[in-house]
C-alpha cells in the first residue's frame, strides 16, 4: 500500500481569514503557458497562481485557483534539474510510487495507482501503454492513441486529476497530450510533471522515435494556501536566475 503522512497532503485547517470563502470556481480566460523544460513550466504556474490566482476552496480547504491553463513545455525531462534541486523529495518518492507500485494508495483513499490505471487497467491485465505504442507502430498517423485513467466501475469519491493522456507523432517526435481536472501546484504537480514525462519518453523510446512537446491542460490549477509560503519562497530564491 503506497503511504504518505496525511498531514503533509490536505489534513489541515483553514488558515485565518479564509475561513468564509464560497469554494466557487475560478473564471478566468484560458490562458497558455510556454515554457522549455518541466520545472520552468512548474515555476510559471506557480507564479500564477499565487500572483493572480482567486482565493477559493477545495475539498473544503483554501487554495488560490486559476482556471484552464495549459502549459506547453518543449523539452520535457523527467531529470528535470529545477524540480530536482526545489521539490520535496519525499513527494516527489510519492508520486514515483504512484506511478510505477501497483499498491492502492491510502492517502487517496485506497484508490488504485496510476500504475494500475496505466499498465493493469481496471485489474483486466490491459496494459495501456503498450497498448498505445502499438497502435502508434502501426499506424503513425493516428490521431487516436488515446487513454483513460478513469475506471467507472471502482472510482466514486476519488475520480484521478489526470485522466487522459493522449498520444501522436507530429513531425516524427512523440508528443503527449495531458489533461487534468485538477492539480495541485504546491505539492504534487510537479510530481506529475516529471513523471508525464517518464511517460512519454518511456514510449518514445519504444517507438525509436524523438520525444516532442508535453502539452497538459489543467481545468483547475492551484496551490494550497498551506504551501503559499513554501511556494513563494522558493519563487524568491529563484528569481533572475
Amino acid at each position: 500500500m503506497i503511504e504518505f503522512a496525511a498531514s503533509r497532503m490536505r489534513a489541515v485547517p483553514p488558515l485565518p481569514g479564509t475561513v468564509n470563502l464560497t469554494g466557487e470556481p475560478a473564471t478566468d480566460d484560458p490562458t497558455i503557458l510556454h515554457a522549455p523544460t518541466i520545472g520552468e513550466a512548474w515555476f510559471a504556474v506557480a507564479r500564477r497562481i499565487l500572483d493572480s490566482g482567486v482565493p477559493t476552496r477545495y475539498d473544503d480547504l483554501p487554495i488560490r485557483e486559476i482556471s484552464l491553463v495549459t502549459l506547453a513545455v518543449t523539452h520535457p525531462d523527467p531529470a528535470d534539474p529545477v524540480i530536482a534541486r526545489h521539490a520535496d523529495p519525499e513527494r516527489l518518492a510519492w508520486m514515483h510510487a504512484n506511478f510505477v507500485d501497483h499498491a492502492k494508495v491510502a492517502a487517496l483513499g485506497d484508490a488504485d495507482s496510476y500504475a494500475t490505471r496505466l499498465f493493469d487497467y481496471e485489474h483486466s491485465g490491459r496494459d495501456q501503454i503498450a497498448w498505445v505504442v502499438d497502435r502508434l507502430r502501426t499506424d503513425p498517423t493516428s490521431r487516436s492513441a488515446t487513454i483513460t485513467t478513469f475506471q467507472p466501475h471502482t472510482d466514486t469519491s476519488y475520480i484521478p486529476c489526470v485522466s487522459m493522456l493522449d498520444f501522436w507523432l507530429p513531425g516524427g517526435a512523440v508528443e503527449m497530450v495531458v489533461y487534468a481536472h485538477s492539480i495541485d501546484f504546491g505539492a504534487k504537480g510537479y510530481g506529475n510533471l516529471v513523471e508525464l514525462a517518464a511517460l512519454q519518453h518511456r514510449v518514445a523510446e519504444a517507438l525509436d522515435r524523438r520525444v516532442g512537446r508535453l502539452v497538459m491542460t489543467v481545468k483547475s490549477a492551484h496551490v494550497y494556501d498551506t504551501e503559499s509560503q513554501y511556494m513563494n519562497d522558493v519563487l524568491a530564491l529563484t528569481a533572475g536566475r
